[in-house]
């Protein structure tokens, strides 16, 4: 299935947490796709699950870490909004900046548009995407030709342009 950079939409999935339910953070984040996928936001595409050091580096337990291509005709606002909200069902709890979590589900890339963002509002792509390898690697394996909307950097470039701290392996 060839998707033509910027006609696709691209979510990121992480967790780092156990879910009371759901058990692994790779189940909890199954588990939301599936919720995702059955509300109306349709799950195109999945890349491989990696295993990522947390960013900043700290003491918190590794991060599992995907990248979906979804389908839905709602605005980026509102699919921002449904991605929130699927969050907080499975509990997530928004504390400090990169707390340990149960679950995170962000929005990378939005057709190629681009948007600054705001209170309530979709910032598309997402802003610290294209130094992150828990995104850069799965969203490679998902969508080789694809390239960063503001700078048109071909996301291998990106890919080879990343800190050599960030530890990251395929499950």
């Amino acid at each position: 299935m060839g998707q033509v950079p910027g006609e696709s939409i691209y979510m990121g999935l992480g967790a780092n947490l156990p879910h009371p339910i759901y058990g692994a953070p790779v189940d909890t984040l199954k588990a939301a796709l599936a919720d995702l996928d059955a509300g109306g936001i349709g799950i195109r595409a999945v890349s491989p699950w990696y295993r990522s050091a947390p960013v900043p580096i700290s003491d918190q337990p590794w991060y599992v870490n995907a990248v979906a291509r979804i389908a839905t005709e709602l605005p980026p606002d509102r699919l921002l909004e449904a991605l929130h909200a699927v969050e907080e069902a499975f509990g997530r709890v928004r504390s400090e900046p990169n707390a340990a979590r149960r679950i995170d589900l962000d929005l990378l890339d939005y057709r190629g548009e681009i948007a600054a963002g705001g209170p309530g509002k979709a910032t598309v792509p997402h802003p610290r995407m294209a130094t992150r390898a828990f995104v850069l690697r799965p969203l490679a394996d998902l969508a080789p030709a694809w390239k960063h909307p503001v700078t048109g950097t071909p996301i291998a470039a990106l890919v080879a342009a990343l800190p050599a701290d960030q530890t990251i392996e395929k499950l």
